[in-house]
């Protein structure tokens, strides 16, 4: 076996590898003598069947699997003699016709590139100063929840006879669909009661119910929309024809101790205090959002050195896909959509570039202070993740356990997030105290 290291540019390199037909010869028969032991073939005693039948045989897969097995071994082997830490996957570029190699008419001959990690120290977290904006829970924003609480608690009581219906009432109805005077599938239904103003019917099926009373029957003339769900009655005009049987009116609960025993709690007194409790944790997510923004803002602002080209273009082909994908759906912004595409690909990659870099800073300083994650830390995020897709579950714990790319990403975040809660441990950390608005705008940048 012999590796030559053929180039070096950068924070490239590039090996020539090269295995003779002989020695893979050897290592093919070797192999066969491994497995001929358990093998059972038809005609043959098990345990005995020849070397040469089995060459025959399987002589081609096998040194398939043993060519796979001496390239990751031979890549690992080029790293460590060379001192080398990776920065991704080697990629390999065969220069031998792997039909010949296989034959054992060739030798095994390819190039390896590989991106190696940046050499770089770097900054204390302990001469960092990172500004932590905070902002006090007030009875101001207690009672704006409380009130949110109520609305979403809101009760409907029966109007009087001849009140008649206003935006915001819930009217029970039954109601008939008809489409050229035919009734049709799923139109139809009893005793259903019709929030108006809550936009959860067509358009026009609320509104016409604005000024009914118990008792009135009335023809609705709607049209479905032309992307309605259902093709059938898409862009088609209908009349649904309608009993009221009764008005009521919203009744939004007073905010008090039986408005607080109907939520299941003890008191009014322990409702505020979950309501402040809930208030906080907002209050104190936003506040380590924001210091982790200042954190990383000079992290990247401290830091300057070569990175892995192909960390860039693989993060910023994963950014660019997003960025299509959301242009695609028209959630852009008006001047990204205007933006020549050289512009915004020059302005992501630059995005590309702070992430990788950071990425890079965050991971040496957790090497450094010897951050570790858990394995119940790593089990708790799959759980998390896994009840995301209800009913599939144990698929989806299989999907990661079965694929370490997919839980190295699962694993990433906690990693980080651990770094940078150490990171800001040890770092001296000035709090100002802000408004909740002020807390919770989003950073023009």
């Amino acid at each position: 076996m012999e590796v030559t290291q053929t180039k070096a540019e950068g924070l490239s390199r590039t090996f020539e590898v090269k295995v003779s037909a002989t020695e893979l010869q050897a290592k093919l028969a070797q192999r066969i003598e491994e497995i001929r032991p358990q093998m059972k073939l038809k005609g043959f005693r098990p345990g005995k069947v020849p070397a040469a039948h089995v060459r025959k045989m399987y002589g081609r897969d096998l040194m398939g699997e043993l060519i796979d097995k001496l390239v990751n071994e031979t890549n690992q082997k080029a790293l460590e003699d060379s001192a080398l830490r990776p920065a991704g996957q080697p990629a390999v570029k065969m220069d031998a016709d792997i039909e010949k190699v296989v034959k054992g008419e060739a030798d095994l001959a390819y190039q390896m590139n590989v991106d190696v990690m940046p050499e770089f120290t770097p900054v204390e977290a302990a001469s960092l100063t990172i500004t932590r904006p905070v902002a006090e829970v007030t009875d101001e924003q207690i009672d704006e929840s409380l009130k949110r609480i109520a609305g979403e608690n809101i009760k409907y009581e029966p109007r009087g006879a001849d009140e008649v219906s206003v935006d915001g009432d819930a009217v029970i109805v039954d109601f008939v669909g008809k489409i050229d005077g035919e009734a049709f599938e799923g139109g139809a239904a009893e005793q259903q009661s019709v929030i108006l103003g809550a936009n959860r019917f067509i358009p026009g099926f609320e509104e016409q119910l604005v000024g009914v009373k118990a008792g009135d029957e009335k023809e609705l003339n709607v049209s479905f929309p032309e992307n309605y769900q259902a093709a059938n009655l898409a862009g088609k005009a209908a009349v649904f024809e309608t009993k009221v049987h009764e008005v009521r009116a919203p009744q939004t609960p007073e905010i008090d101790e039986e408005f607080a025993k109907g939520l299941g709690l003890e008191s009014l007194e322990q409702l505020r205090g979950l309501v402040r409790d809930q208030i906080s944790a907002e209050h104190a997510g936003a506040s380590r959002a924001k210091a982790k923004r200042d954190l990383l803002d000079k992290l990247d602002a401290a830091h300057s050195f070569d990175l892995p080209p192909g960390m860039v273009e693989q993060e910023f082909s994963q950014i660019w896909q997003q960025l299509q994908t959301e242009m695609d759906a028209g959630r852009v912004s008006p001047e990204e959509k205007v933006k020549p595409e050289d512009e915004l690909k020059a302005e992501y990659r630059r995005i590309a570039e702070r992430r990788v870099r950071l990425g890079l800073v965050l991971a040496e300083m957790g090497r450094i202070s010897d951050v570790r994650i858990t394995e119940q830390e790593v089990n708790q995020a799959l759980i998390r993740e896994a009840r995301q897709y209800p009913g599939q579950e144990r698929e989806v714990v299989q999907f990661f356990q079965r694929n370490p790319n997919a839980m190295a990403q699962l694993r990433a975040p906690i990693y980080e997030d651990k770094v940078v809660d150490h990171i800001l441990a040890v770092a001296t950390v000035e709090e100002t105290t802000v408004s909740r608005d002020e807390l919770f705008k989003e950073d023009e940048a």
